[in-house]
């Protein structure tokens, strides 16, 4: 993976077996709204770049990793790319009015963002402390009944 493939146009197959998915749930994605292809070869044929491949991992990462459903990665998305925009106005050059309005709207996703975050942090932690309570509870079973409970007896 030494070689930069910013921009390289990667076919359809390729993103997928990079990304560890079929390329049915990369149409999947597309036809969903949660990612494009950048470009399309004169065929026709879907063409990503490394930017769109970063945003398959994400939405693997989001799914996989997070639990979070299709909507939800949608709307995490959404204000990641409004995010990118408000950065890309700002960086153009705007008025210190229309700064203030870009923080002010960039500051309101980010937090509307913790907050999908925490909940889904918030859920976990609930089965957590389900499974440390239970845990003590075969530890005192064990304790009661004078059991041996070191691994592999």
């Amino acid at each position: 993976m030494g070689t930069c493939m910013s921009n390289i146009a990667m076919r359809i197959g390729e993103v997928a077996e990079r990304a560890g998915v079929t390329t049915r749930t990369l149409r999947y994605y597309e036809e969903v709204g949660l990612v494009t292809p950048s470009s399309h070869s004169s065929g026709g044929s879907r063409r990503y770049s490394e930017t769109d491949y970063a945003r398959v991992l994400r939405i693997r990462e989001l799914q996989a990793v997070m639990g979070f459903n299709l909507d939800e990665i949608r709307e995490l998305l959404d204000a990641g790319d409004r995010i990118d925009k408000l950065r890309a106005e700002y960086r153009a050059g705007v008025s210190p009015r229309r700064t203030a309005e870009i923080v002010q709207e960039a500051t309101r996703l980010n937090a509307r963002t913790q907050a999908q975050v925490i909940a889904k942090i918030g859920v976990l932690q609930l089965y957590l402390d389900e499974l440390q309570a239970d845990s003590n509870k075969y530890d005192k079973f064990a304790r009661q009944h004078s059991l041996d409970m070191k691994r592999g007896s």
